[in-house]
This record gives structure tokens, sequence and C-alpha cells, in this order.
């Protein structure tokens, strides 16, 4: 938590605030009871302006989590404060085509009502860019989504947004200046949550669940991580994006943050057509799109629904039109009980009497406030012709304004020229397919020279293993012999690890593991790692943060979910391997891998299918790494049983075991008479043991003896030439000489030896 967090999440609670001081203007219900706050002396008293600041932001909301937390936030940082930067509020928009009158005139309305001089707010509008390109909107060409960003901005500036108060910032370009800040804190959000969780968030996209992309997993944890980024106090978005900012809350649980954000969402009105839970961009006639003609307002709105009996809404015509609609499948939008369900009235409601005082005529007699109109038309004192009639006038008057200014202003005009162009474009390049590959590529960059063998350190834990050094080994010493490439890179997934949870995603453990690992493999086989360049990837990732993402973003455009999942991953697994997968493939773009290999395994396999896939659909273009799987050698010093005495500890060698532990643990291996289908000592002779190994022993149990390969040894001890305590001596001599050089290793080194104590305090911390 930062220093601000700190000092405002001790100031919060330093109030107290009574419950009948909560009381909601009547168009925003609250959902649950405000909670009490101890007060100190020292609490500033709460003035006249913040209750109209209190009540005027309240009033944009159909739902406010919390009422209590919003006039906290108001008296902390509000007007009259001295806080020199006051709050923030948020909403991102994705740029992906027309923009219908709940996105601008309704927003306007809404900023303006949060932003009045004084309240000491500012909202931050987030152009989501490369959330536009995750849901493939323009074909995935981000040059395009970001022209229908700019356009956009403009028709908020046309529709008389105070601009005073309001920030504009593009996702690209902020993540990419702010890498370093923004990526830990979206692998963070991903490990705390599984895929069942962020399945559920996925409606904000106008998806269920049988029919998401990868990308479109990404799409909430990426949300969520904006949230925290853009240090937003309040998330103003509708009621449709309501799950994924309540992801944002459930993740202040998970990582212990004290100041959770206001959920202020809006009301999603109703498309114009029966059944509509919310208009739709697909369907023109659902909505009133900002430049839309006079003629276009007065046709939609003559042919919209507008029934007078609730019944007519409430029973067959609702289950038959949400049956074949886009909506079919998918929870409601709204929060609010309405049987009704007219979408005439909605306008006049959330549109026309948003402004504080606003008025509505119909023919001579002018009602100022929503529930007169309505009682009026149910009662039939006013007629449907009458109401759509003087609605279409008011519609008409709100978008005269953007009218003109799309008219008259040269910039203006030319964006909306060339997002009519995008439109009538059916044959919009998706990325990747311009001869233009986005990925980050290590080459260029300098970071490593030419076409490699390219191997995976193992994921890290608080006890690394004798074993996952060794098969580190084997899998690097493969490059020696791949004529395909010319360079060895040892990649530490440092982020990867982090998004797939290891260690608990902790930073300092992760990295700690690395140090020891890397220093153990450079003494296990010197000669072989001066050949291997160490690359994290963490370091890598921040050369080109942007491009690397953008790979993985459209990595996952191309997967589906179950795809990435595959057989191995379930529904309450960490959605972080989803991402993990996506950032494999993007790791191998970026490292010129010529040739690769994987240990045999699930995962092994699962990732070999995807990358193989990618490269052969998606980017032929680039030559596919050569892929191999090799078995791994298994290190385990006991069966696996059911021995409750037996210890974690005589199972395996650490990489920081005493030298002691040569002779101890090997003393204890499971080793039975002719049995050489698990028999450790062999297994580690021919491991860690010259090609040449001479034992030494009485002329009764057949004298000295020198075998010059390993299979001649295995052959006498399978006919009982050979006896297992004569083979455990020379395979603990051998063992004491390799955790001997390990020990000196490590300690030669101070760094290692604070990353050794870091794991051994996490590992006594996870034992309890």
């Amino acid at each position: 938590m930062s220093s601000t967090d700190a000092a405002l999440s001790e100031s919060l609670s330093s109030i107290q605030i009574n419950d009948d001081q909560l009381t909601a203007a009547p168009q925003a219900p609250i959902s649950s009871k405000p909670s009490k706050v101890t007060t100190t002396s020292s609490a500033r008293e709460w003035t006249e302006d913040m209750q109209h600041d209190y009540e005027r932001i309240l009033s944009v909301g159909e739902e406010c989590i919390s009422a209590a937390e919003l006039k906290g936030l108001i008296l902390a940082k509000g007007r009259g404060s001295g806080h020199e930067l006051g709050f923030n509020l948020y909403d991102g928009f994705e740029p992906s085509g027309r923009m219908h009158i709940a996105q601008g005139v309704f927003k306007a309305m809404n900023v303006n009502k949060c932003t009045l001089e004084g309240t000491n707010s500012t909202f931050v509008f987030w152009v989501a860019d490369w959330f536009a390109l995750m849901n493939d909107k323009m074909g995935g060409d981000l040059d395009r989504i970001r022209t229908v960003g700019e356009y956009l901005i403009e028709v908020w500036k046309a529709a008389g947004m105070n601009l005073n108060h309001v920030v504009f910032k593009w996702a690209s370009d902020e993540i990419t200046r702010n890498a370093n800040q923004y990526w830990p804190i979206m692998l963070d959000v991903a490990r705390s949550f599984n895929i069942t969780r962020i399945k559920k968030c996925c409606q904000i996209m106008g998806r269920l669940e049988g029919s998401l992309t990868s990308a479109q997993v990404l799409y909430p944890l990426m949300q969520c991580t904006d949230v925290f980024f853009l240090k937003a106090d309040i998330c103003q978005l509708g009621v449709d994006q309501r799950k994924v900012n309540m992801l944002a809350r459930e993740y202040c649980d998970a990582a212990g943050i004290k100041r959770k954000p206001v959920i202020l969402s809006h009301h999603m009105l109703y498309g114009l057509k029966a059944g509509q839970e919310k208009m739709s961009k697909s369907d023109p006639d659902s909505a009133i799109f900002m430049e839309d003609t006079e003629a276009d307002v007065e046709r939609k709105i003559m042919a919209a629904y507008c029934p007078i009996q609730e019944q007519c809404i409430a029973t067959n015509t609702l289950s038959s039109s949400l049956s074949t609609s886009d909506d079919a499948g998918k929870e409601s939008m709204h929060l609010k009980v309405d049987a009704l369900k007219n979408p005439c009235l909605d306008y006049i409601e959330h549109i026309i009497f948003s402004p504080p005082g606003a008025t509505f005529n119909v023919g001579s007699e002018i009602f100022s406030n929503f529930e007169s109109v309505k009682k009026s038309y149910l009662s039939g004192t006013i007629s449907e012709y009458q109401l759509k009639t003087d609605l279409i006038r008011a519609l008409n008057e709100l978008l005269e304004p953007v009218r003109y200014h799309f008219t008259n202003d040269n910039r203006a005009k030319d964006l909306l020229e060339k997002v009519q162009k995008f439109k009538k474009d059916a044959n919009v390049l998706v990325a990747g397919e311009k001869g233009n590959i986005r990925r980050l590529d290590l080459k260029s960059t300098g970071t490593i020279d030419e076409e490699n063998h390219v191997v995976f350190a193992p994921f890290p834990c608080a006890t690394p293993t004798l074993q996952e050094a060794y098969n580190t080994l084997k899998l690097l010493k493969m490059g020696l012999s791949n004529k395909e490439s010319s360079g060895i890179v040892l990649y530490l997934p440092d982020w990867t690890a982090r998004v797939c949870n290891y260690c608990d995603g902790d930073e300092k453990i992760i990295s700690a593991y690395y140090s020891v690992f890397v220093t153990s493999i450079r003494s296990l086989d010197s000669d072989l790692m001066k050949n291997v360049t160490v690359l994290k990837q963490s370091h890598a990732i921040l050369v080109d943060p942007s491009n690397y993402w953008v790979s993985v973003i459209n990595a996952g455009r191309f997967f589906m979910l179950d795809d990435v999942m595959g057989e191995n991953l379930v529904d309450s697994d960490c959605v972080g391997r989803v991402i993990g997968r996506l950032m494999k493939i993007a790791d191998i773009m970026a490292l010129n891998t010529a040739t690769i290999g994987f240990l045999n395994g699930p995962d092994g396999r699962s990732e070999m299918n995807l990358i193989n896939r990618y490269f052969e659909h998606k980017i032929p273009m680039l030559l596919a790494p050569k892929v191999s799987l090799i078995e791994e050698t298994s290190l385990q010093l006991q069966e696996r049983t059911l021995d409750v005495h037996k210890t974690d500890n005589d199972e395996y060698f650490l990489l920081d075991d005493a030298k002691v532990h040569g002779k101890s643990k090997m003393k204890k291996a499971f080793c039975e008479p002719g049995n050489t289908s698990f028999c450790p000592p062999l297994v580690f002779l021919t491991a860690f043991g010259p090609s040449e190994v001479s034992i030494e022993r009485s002329t009764e149990n057949g004298g000295n003896v020198t075998y010059h390969s390993h299979t001649q040894m295995e052959e006498d001890f399978q006919n009982g030439h050979l006896h297992p305590g004569d083979l455990k001596t020379v395979a603990s001599s051998i063992m004491f000489s390799t955790l001997e050089s390990l020990t000196k290793a490590l300690k030669d080194d101070t760094e290692v030896m604070q990353a050794l104590k870091a794991l051994k305090a996490y590992a006594k911390k996870k034992s309890k």
C-alpha cells in the first residue's frame, strides 16, 4: 500500500457517519446498509456543500457500494479537505465504433454532476484501445482503434461535457510508459482468482462462457488492474460493469488494501425494441446514435416500443424477444424492478430529466419531474404520439450541437469521415496479417545475438532441489548438439511464476529462488554454463513491453479459452495459469527460438501443442521452433509410500543440503538387491559420477572392481554381483563431493546467502 493510501485509510477510520445521514437521492437506491466508522476529535465537520456534492454524485448511480464510503471519501478528499489532488472517478470506454446516446449525452451529464466546480474531483477517462484489440474490434487494427477513440472524445466535447476536470488517458500509452507498475498489478490480480470467478465477469464483453477467447479472460483482469493503476477512488461505470468492479473490491481483500474503490453504477438504457435489456451497436434501430440525423431520430422513436400496461412486457413478449436476441442467456442489466420496461419513458427519466432543474414540455404543459410524466402517460392524459413527438424534439435539441461540431470543425469532420469509412470497409486486416507482427524481438534490441536453443527454468518453490537443477542442465545440453541453434538461453520466467501464484506470487521469494538456482547449476556444470545466456523474463519484457503484451493479447485472440486450458486445467484453477500459457507463446516469439526443450509431462505437452498451432496457423511467416520432449530424470531417494514417519527431506536432495547429507540421505536411500527399475544410487552415479567407477571391497566379497560403463555396473547389480552396500558407498562419496561443491558456491556469494535465508524463512512460514 502506498503512503497516500495508508494516509487515506487512517483518515477514513477517524470518521463517524450515522445511518440517518445516509439518505440517498430518489434516483439512487442503496443496496446495502452503510457501516459505521469510529470518530476522533480531529474529524472535519460535514458541511452543507459536502452534502450537496454527496447527493449529486450519488444521484448518478442506480447502485452505490457503498454510500458510507462515498461520504467518507468526500469528507477526506473533497472540497475544503486541503487534499491537493482530490479524488478520482474513473470510467473506461472501448473505441469500438459508433457512440449511442447513453455513452454520449447521458455520460456527459453524469460527468458534469460528478465534477461540478469546487467538488475537488477529477474524472479520468480510460481510452481502452488495448481492450478493443482484445475484443477484436476494428479487425484488431490498433491504428484504426486509436482513430475511433479520437472521434469519441470529439463527440463528448460537442455534447457539453465540462472538460475542466476531465482527463483522457490512452491505455496503450499509459501502460507502456508505466509497464513496471501496471503489469505487476495485473499479475497479482490474476493470481488472486480462479477461472470460474473471471468467467462470471465476461458478461461485460457481451460474451457467454462457451464462446470465450483467452484474450477475453485477460480483459476483466486488466480492467480490474486499471482501477488501482489509475488510483481510482470511484468506479463510475454502467451496471453491466458491476461484476468486474466488484472484482476490484474483492481484490482489495486478497491484497490487504484497506481503502476499497466506491462502485457507482449508472443505469443502462433499454434498447428501443421490445425486450431489449440494453442498446445494441449491432442493431442501428435499437438506439439513438450521436451522429443520427433529425430524420433518423424521428423514425426510430416513432417506431420504438412504448407500452402503457406492465403485462405487455412482463409476459411472453419479453421471453420471446430475449430468446432470439443478443441478451439470451445473460443476466439482467438492471437492478431496479421495472415490469413496464418502456424505452421512451426510460429516455425521458434518465436523459431529459438528468440535468438538475430540467423540465420536459409535452404540448403546452411543462413537467418538472419524471413521475408526473409517467403518471400522465399511463393514465392516458398524454398520448403515445404526443409523448414521442416531444421526446423527438428534446433529443434533437441535445444532438444538434454535436451535428454542428462535426459539420463545421475540420478535425472532427475528418475523424467522422474516417470512422464512417471503417464501417463500410468489410476487409479490415487483422493484426499479424499485414506483414508486421507485433512482438518483442530481443534479437533486434541487442539483448540476444542469434537464433537460440531455449530452456525455461522450473517454476520456483521454497526448497530448490537437485533434481530441478539436473533436469534443467539436461535440457540445456541439448543445445550443444542442435545444429539449428547458435546460442543457448536459460530463461527465468519470474513474471509467469507470479501470475501462476508460485511462492504466493511473492516477487522477493521468486527472485531468491532463481538466484540460488542459477548459482547452483553454474557450480554443477561450469563449462556448459559458460555458453549459456541467463535471461530474466521481467527484464526482457520491459525492453519493449508494449509489443510483448500485444503479442500475448493476439495469442489470446487466436485461442479459445477451452483450448488453452486443455485437459489439465479446470475452472477451479488459478486463472493466472491461462495467462502464463499465453505468455509462453509470446516468450518464444521474443527469443528468436530455433529449438526448445520441454520435459515430457501434461504441461509440457499442452504448451508444445499451443506453440505449434499458433506458429502454423497464425504466424507462418515466422519459423516455428523445433520442439523436443525429453523424459524427466527422477532423483527420488525413496519410493512413494504412505509411511507417516518418512520426511520429505529423506526423499530428495536440496541444493543447499549440507555435504554430510550426501552420505546420510544416500544411506537411507531405497536400494533393493537386483532391482534396477528403481535404484536411486545407480541413478545418482549415472547423473553425477565419472564414466569410470572403482569400488573397493574385500576379497571375500569379490575384491576391488572397476566399471568402465554404467551399463556394466547396472548389469552386475541386477545379477547380484554388486551388493547394495557397496553401491551406496560409492554413491555416497559422489554425493558428498557434489554437495560440498554446491555449498561452497552458495556461501561464496553474499547475495545468494541472503536469498537462501529468505527461502528458509518462507519455507518455515509455509510449514506452520
